[in-house]
């Protein structure tokens, strides 16, 4: 299991710092976010102020992004930092897509990303490989690559396939709650980011099994995929509390309800919607009990935090982020130790 570190929402003239700081503590990698900034530009500084450090998006959202604009990003990242990159993609919520950035939302999730992926593909072994782009599905047509639009192959890298074996893949991670996008990331990508908002009942009953299915489909094995985990800790009064908010947040969007119900507290979920429409949110973290909690979120002391984080996780996590952000300065010995401990 590797530990990585979270980027904060920060301005661009921070990463530098962050970079070296997140490199030099072990981690392994180091996530952008798509909240307050656009995910991709702090890449081009983590990898300029990095030698050994993975980056990557988690996540960069799709449906708000051709696939060709994803394609020539993740290619010119890949290169600047010697097959370091991994794209990481999310489809976000309805609202968002339509009313934040005035696009339209697909019939079909998992078909439109399905497609996505598959068309990202296409411009990687035409540019790589020099196969024929041509590429024609219900929501994508891409059959126009001239030489002087192609940006040549990538140069050999030991980083490059991370679980393809295919020399000139950039690893795709594909994010989601529900079991299309986690049978969609079995079926085509190197990836899974598990959204924040999880349970380990819910990974090993809904997400794996999932995943699982989707491997069996393509023949592919267990190890040609990662599997991503954003995790809640608390090791303070403070932390309980700020992640009581956040999983009521959470827990109060509609296409979410599934990780609720599995744990029979789908009417809970309800009234979390119920208050996050009429914008009643300091109503909220009181609904989440201290069962949900525990449930959600690791509750315990920082002497203890590797070693239960890893049985917590145990057979379900390739890689664990700390939904706390990574801010260097703040409990630096501390993140050394932790990353220390998963090396």
């Amino acid at each position: 299991m590797k530990l990585d570190a979270a980027l904060p929402p920060i301005h661009l003239k921070e990463v530098p710092a962050i970079a070296k700081a997140a490199q030099e503590v072990g981690f392994d990698a180091l996530w952008t976010q798509e909240t307050q900034h656009d995910p991709f530009l702090p890449c081009v500084l983590v990898a300029e102020h990095s030698e050994t450090l993975r980056f990557g998006t988690a996540i960069a959202v799709s449906f708000s992004r051709s696939p060709a604009n994803l394609a020539y990003t993740a290619w010119d990242l890949s290169a600047q930092s010697g097959g370091r990159f991994i794209l990481g993609l999310g489809t976000q919520v309805k609202a968002h897509i339509e009313r934040r950035f005035g696009m339209t939302w697909p019939e079909s999730v998992t078909g439109k990303l399905r497609e996505q992926i598959q068309v990202i593909h296409a411009f990687w072994d035409n540019w790589q490989n020099g196969t024929k782009l041509n590429f024609r599905g219900e929501y994508y047509k891409a059959t126009l690559m001239s030489p002087f639009f192609n940006p040549g192959p990538l140069p050999p890298s030991p980083a490059l396939g991370e679980g393809t074996g295919v020399r000139g893949f950039i690893p795709i991670y594909i994010a989601g709650v529900n079991t299309g996008l986690a049978k969609l990331a079995g079926e085509l990508c190197e990836g899974f980011h598990a959204h924040p908002f999880n349970s380990p009942r819910y990974m090993k009953e809904v997400i794996l099994p999932a995943i699982d299915e989707g491997l069996e489909k393509e023949r592919r094995k267990r190890k040609d995929i990662a599997v991503s985990v954003t995790a809640f800790v608390a090791t303070s009064p403070e932390e309980e509390s700020f992640a009581r908010m956040q999983i009521a947040f959470y827990a109060s969007t509609p296409s979410y309800k599934a990780v609720m119900d599995l744990h029979g507290w789908g009417e809970t979920a309800e009234k979390l919607s119920g208050f996050a429409a009429k914008g009643e949110w300091a109503e909220m973290p009181m609904l989440i009990t201290d069962e949900m909690l525990h449930e959600f979120c690791l509750v315990t002391t920082q002497e203890n935090l590797a070693d239960d984080l890893k049985k917590r996780y145990d057979g379900i996590a390739d890689r664990l982020t700390l939904y706390t952000p990574f801010v260097p300065g703040e409990k630096d010995e501390w993140w050394r130790g932790l990353a220390k401990a998963f090396n």
